[in-house]
């Protein structure tokens, strides 16, 4: 079985904050590691979105033309991607040439099978600035609860979902001005009530596997009933529309954004066109497993007009097998916000600390079953007693003792006794339950267990005492350190997906070659003897650092939110 992953994109307007990060990117990644390790064959694609009315306006305060600010945005958030260790095997983009041409194929077969329909609707326009006004390009008061700053799209306040004509007061995003006008505009609507009962059929097929969150959303869009849904706007930039009639519209970026997911594998199989074939993951894959990954307010559009644009288009196209959806990470009791820059950001994450402890914390509390609130005292306080006063620990104290004490290389004599066994016995049952609990993409679990084999580790080393044993019997303090120093390797092994760099320089030191780098699938007994006596090791010192009182205080003033103790 090969696995094909994708990430919801992300957008193209501006860098991304740490909820966008576990919402879809950082558990896509994680997941994609973890099959990799399980020697799986693996395809994990991510790209960003670069259409829609969101980058026309970024463009213009950057005073860029659009082209070149989504050429310079997908450029940083590559790079951030790459810092935060995210191992996509392409990272694409949604104004790529092989997007537009899939956008326009699925529309001309939406089409053809009759799943298209033409509706004149009534469209903002301003004659001040001589052009529509979509979306975000007109803002307004809110008429259900008042907001004097509602976006043509929707009302942040409420949530609730606009129509630029839905607002009151409204006024032009670019130049201000209040002298709008409604007129007439015909555009493509995709026709979703045509296909409700076989999209209906399909997330049955699924809802006993996905989770609650994901089926509950589905069915709740359609429980209230599918609207036909508008899929063209009067923009420049985007996918032309290839239809007489529509040639100054664009094609609307929820319905070319998905579809990049199958673009962006062709532009990955395009660079290497004698080795990869983009079309066997796609179409008539039955050999292949497609998980999606997002955040819950992308659910409506990956379970319902996504697969719409797929079943209308009478095609063999891969459907996702599992929709992750997750809930959101909220910052110190409100919301992260992009456009109001609210929240801890990734690149400015990256100037605080490494990559793997902001993904350790994200992992550890990814909002599954409900919203997660990230604070500071929290967020210190995980990392203090999880990586520092646990693994860290573990890994710190008995390398550092094997190679001041016995020295450079694993000591030799003894053999393993019963408090081995019991060792052993507890890994391969621990172990197991991870390998479960990943398997379901269940990842506050998978965490809450490999945290339990670290302590396991440690309960070991202390029950142990090679410091003591060293003492008196230089054999049974050399089983303890051969044991304990193969048990860094594989709980490094195991924590490689949440924290790789870590992971990568914990085998380094320990000298494990690539062929001893795999996920730890023989009993215990075996992968405890994996590195023998006289291999050489190096002591790299300590792995994390503590987070001090002052750290949590100067970035809570940095960033806003609270922060008085770091315990």
């Amino acid at each position: 079985m090969r696995h094909l992953i994708t990430s919801a994109l992300p957008y193209i307007n501006g860098v991304k904050h740490l909820g966008n990060l576990v919402g879809s990117m950082l558990p896509a990644d994680v997941y994609a590691r973890y099959l990799r390790a399980r020697g799986h064959q693996v395809l994990a694609i991510c790209a960003t979105d670069e259409h829609g009315t969101p980058a026309e306006l970024s463009a213009h305060d950057a005073g860029l033309p659009v082209d070149e600010y989504c050429r310079q945005m997908h450029e940083v958030q590559r790079q951030l991607g790459e810092r935060f260790a995210l191992s996509f095997d392409h990272f694409g983009r949604s104004s790529s040439p092989q997007n537009r041409e899939l956008t326009q194929h699925f529309a001309r077969r939406l089409g053809e099978h009759g799943f298209l329909v033409e509706r004149v609707t009534r469209q903002m326009y301003s004659p001040d600035d001589g052009r529509w006004l979509p979306d975000r390009y007109v803002t307004g008061t809110c008429p259900h609860c008042g907001s004097t700053n509602a976006r043509g799209d929707q009302c942040e306040s409420c949530t609730r979902v606009l129509d630029p004509a839905d607002l009151l007061n409204p006024r032009s995003t670019l130049s201000g001005s209040t002298n709008l006008e409604l007129r007439e505009s015909k555009h493509l609507f995709i026709d979703l009530p045509k296909l409700a009962d076989e999209v209906r059929a399909w997330i049955d097929s699924h809802q006993a596997d996905w989770p609650t969150l994901t089926s509950s959303i589905a069915y709740k869009w359609l429980n209230e009933g599918v609207q036909e849904r508008c899929i063209t706007r009067d923009l420049k930039w985007g996918v032309p529309v290839d239809r007489p009639g529509f040639e100054d519209k664009v094609f609307y970026v929820w319905f070319d954004a998905p579809i990049e997911y199958i673009g962006a594998t062709k532009e990955w199989s395009d660079a290497d066109p004698a080795n990869r074939d983009w079309r066997s993951w796609w179409w008539q894959a039955d050999d292949v497993r497609y998980t999606q990954f997002m955040a819950k307010d992308n659910i409506p559009f990956h379970t319902i007009i996504f697969p719409s644009t797929i079943l209308g288009s009478r095609e063999p196209w891969k459907q996702p097998d599992f929709i992750k959806g997750v809930n959101w990470l909220t910052f110190e009791g409100g919301k992260f916000s992009t456009s109001s820059h609210r929240g801890v950001f990734m690149d400015h994450a990256l100037e605080l600390l490494p990559a793997d402890v902001w993904r350790y914390w994200l992992m550890a509390n990814t909002p599954e079953s409900s919203d997660s609130d990230f604070t500071w005292d929290g967020f210190a306080g995980t990392i203090n007693k999880d990586l520092v006063g646990v693994y860290g620990n573990f890994v710190n104290r008995i390398v550092k003792f094997a190679h001041s004490k016995l020295g450079p290389t694993l000591p030799d004599g003894g053999a393993p006794g019963e408090r081995e066994a019991k060792l052993c016995a507890d890994l391969d049952g621990r172990i197991a339950e991870l390998g479960r609990h990943l398997d379901a993409v269940a990842f506050r679990k998978g965490l809450q267990e490999l945290r339990a084999i670290w302590v396991e580790a440690n309960t070991y080393l202390a029950d142990a005492a090679p410091w003591s044993a060293i003492k008196t019997d230089r054999d049974r303090a050399a089983v303890i350190v051969r044991v304990a120093l193969n048990l860094v390797r594989v709980l490094a092994i195991l924590s490689a997906p949440i924290m790789p760099t870590t992971s990568a320089k914990i085998l380094d030191d320990l000298g494990v070659p690539a062929d001893a780098r795999g996920w730890p699938e023989r009993p215990m007994a075996e992968e405890l003897a994996v590195l023998p006596a006289g291999h050489a090791f190096t002591d790299g010192g300590l792995l994390f650092g503590k987070i001090e009182d002052e750290q949590v205080a100067a970035w809570a003033a940095r960033f806003g939110g609270g922060g008085s103790a770091a315990s």
